[in-house]
């Protein structure tokens, strides 16, 4: 069973309308380890409905952790249709407030040695691409589609020189949208062999999924894709119904 540690706010920054970042700091961060940007740890909520006093689980990003100051940094979207259970908490939490966190999880490696580097995301993603932008060379070349709720949102990246970014606005208004799906579809195809990193909502991943593994024949081994939530549903929902998907896609 992975560690569980006690952690307390320590400070609320507002890194634009709608994404908060939350600095956690504790003593329990002590044996943290270090070098995880990138990776996730889980927050473990109590869940009000459950008799056996099972945790509610949500996964988040390793966005900074300075160890020597006990510090660890994780950034929080809120999205236009109901917010989730986290972010819901994060959007209201107050310095002081405490909550328990398991983790760091095993940390998803990305090939470095690739030509060029293509990642996708919504800022459900934007924690995890930018954290990934920092750490790759800096002769590193390739894309980041990344799309927000409103220009307003869109913050500094920190990133190798040849690496252009596309901001895509989507407000989710009208609900689920295929925008950043037909926005990287327009970008021009470098040669050489990418690697490619997706997150983003659950129907949005089946397409992307299919278009880079069916269409531009990438090897699986040559991309991460992943859904971290799904429209209409809560995080207990979408996991079933992405392991499901995965057994399906995987024959």
């Amino acid at each position: 069973m992975k560690r569980t540690r006690n952690l307390k706010v320590k400070k609320l920054s507002q890194l634009s309308p709608n994404m908060l970042r939350l600095t956690f700091t504790s003593k329990d961060l002590l044996d943290f380890p270090e070098n995880e940007e990138g990776g996730y740890i889980k927050f473990l909520f109590t869940n009000k409905n459950e008799k056996n006093n099972e945790k509610l689980v949500r996964p988040y990003t390793i966005r900074n952790f300075r160890k020597k100051n006990l510090e660890l940094d994780i950034d929080f979207a809120k999205h236009k249709s109901k917010s989730g259970y986290a972010a819901e908490w994060a959007f209201n939490a107050k310095i002081g407030d405490e909550i328990f966190i398991s983790g760091p999880s095993s940390k998803q490696n990305i090939n470095i040695d690739a030509d060029w580097f293509l990642f996708v995301g919504d800022m459900s993603a934007l924690p995890a691409i930018s954290s990934h932008l920092e750490f790759l060379p800096r002769d590193s070349k390739g894309y980041a589609i990344l799309e927000v709720l409103s220009n307003s949102d869109k913050i500094n990246l920190k990133k190798p020189k040849n690496f252009e970014v596309y901001w895509v606005i989507n407000d989710q208004s009208l609900g689920y949208s295929d925008k950043l799906y037909y926005e990287t579809k327009k970008i021009d195809w470098y040669k050489g062999n990418p690697y490619v990193w997706v997150a983003c909502e659950f129907k949005a991943m089946k397409k992307f999924r299919e278009y880079f593994q069916i269409e531009k024949q990438i090897n699986k081994k040559e991309m991460y894709i992943s859904s971290y939530w799904k429209y209409g549903i809560n995080q207990e929902e979408h996991k079933i119904i992405k392991k499901k998907d995965a057994t399906e896609w995987n024959g």
